[in-house]
């Protein structure tokens, strides 16, 4: 197969529905593509019912084209990451990997223009996030959340803003911010450098002022993230983890017990913002952001130091933070939930504590003069004391 007919087929199923985010080819099923959340079929000339061993096989190996690294990570370790492009079209991050002894391929949709806070409607906090000059910002959330198209607005921000260098490690590369106020250089893993840990170390001594770290995937690149914090410089980075709590836990369990000490002190001296983000089915279609914001301050610090207690945890110090830029998922949630951009129902699946969250709907509920609840036509039984006394 040659590349033209390749791209003729993710021409063909990426034109197929509006609003297509990701493609999708798994062996059993037809081709599909994923528009606002769902999952969706696409016609083929001539029809394809079911994608064979076969086809998939031959689309992963012209996808991959012969690249060793590429070829060994897939033998060995099950999948590989790339990207490819269709000229004048589109980008996509490419992952191929193994299932049941077939090969599925996922391409993820890659925006070609630089999104930006305001166009975005992200919240004002962020702008706060890029005029930070030194220590550690986290994302969080799970894949496809969103986490880099944030991290990409607040980057623009910046190039807009500062004449810095700006150093980013990714994979691949998603954004081509192009050079405005800062200059960037963007490096992409497997073609520029070996290892998130093997290219922090090296942007170190690359003089960045600003460094993008696509994930913290070990103890090694939390290590060099948390010393190029410690110098001045100002590094973003993504975890895939719940909420705030769960992320200060994930890199703490990285490390061994006697260097848990050391690392919450670091922590805690480094840690600027951790905010996390879920995509929420929209009224009418599409997807709405939610957002957890936590920022750096002497509370936060010390629950970093000491660990969470009763009335010393993330989620009541956020909630008592809104005045510093801070917000709850249910706070959020509340918000979106105010504004019809999404139902209750949608609500309370995405809200962390669902007391909270429905104790917020039923104030808004109230203040529109809506029922706060199904139960009707309730009336006092008279009867009930009259036959007790009978008795």
């Amino acid at each position: 197969m040659r590349k033209n007919e390749i791209d003729h087929i993710l021409t063909r199923m990426l034109d197929s529905h509006k609003n297509v985010s990701d493609l999708n080819l798994t062996v059993g099923k037809p081709a599909q593509v994923e528009s606002a959340g769902v999952l969706l079929p696409v016609e083929m000339r001539p029809p394809i019912k079911e994608l064979s061993p076969f086809q998939t096989e031959i689309l992963a190996l012209n996808l991959i084209n012969a690249d060793r690294r590429l070829t060994r990570d897939l033998l060995t370790n099950g999948s590989c990451d790339l990207s490819h492009a269709l000229p004048g079209k589109a980008r996509f991050r490419v992952n191929i990997f193994s299932q049941t002894s077939n090969y599925s391929i996922v391409l993820r949709k890659l925006e070609s223009k630089v999104p930006t806070i305001k166009t975005m409607n992200l919240p004002e906090s962020f702008f706060d996030i890029a005029q930070e000059k030194n220590g550690i910002v986290l994302f969080t959330g799970a894949t496809g959340s969103g986490k880099t198209t944030s991290l990409a607005a607040i980057l623009d921000d910046i190039n807009e803003r500062l004449s810095v260098h700006v150093v980013t490690l990714e994979d691949p590369v998603e954004y081509l911010h192009p050079h405005k106020q800062a200059t960037f250089n963007q490096r992409e893993l497997g073609l520029d450098f070996d290892s998130y840990a093997n290219g922090l170390r090296a942007a170190l001594r690359q003089a960045p002022k600003v460094i993008l770290v696509g994930e913290m995937r070990d103890r090694e690149t939390v290590e060099i993230g948390l010393s190029a914090a410690e110098t001045g410089h100002l590094v973003f980075s993504t975890l895939h983890t719940v909420d705030a709590g769960q992320t200060i836990n994930r890199i703490l369990g990285m490390f061994s017990t006697d260097e848990e000490n050391q690392v919450r002190i670091r922590l805690a001296d480094t840690v600027r913002w951790i905010v996390g983000q879920r995509l929420l089915p929209k009224v009418g279609g599409g997807r709405v952001a939610a957002f957890e914001v936590l920022r750096g301050n002497i509370r936060v610090k010390d629950s970093i130091l000491n660990g969470e207690s009763e009335g010393k945890t993330f989620y009541e110090i956020i909630q008592q933070g809104a005045a510093f830029g801070m917000t709850t998922f249910d706070e959020f949630i509340v918000r979106l939930y105010e504004q019809g951009l999404i139902t209750q129902e949608t609500a309370m699946a995405y809200a962390s504590r669902k007391g909270i969250a429905g104790r917020g709907i039923d104030m808004v509920k109230s203040a529109r003069g809506e029922a706060t609840t199904d139960i009707d036509r309730l009336e006092v039984d008279h009867q009930y004391t009259k036959g007790r006394r009978a008795r």
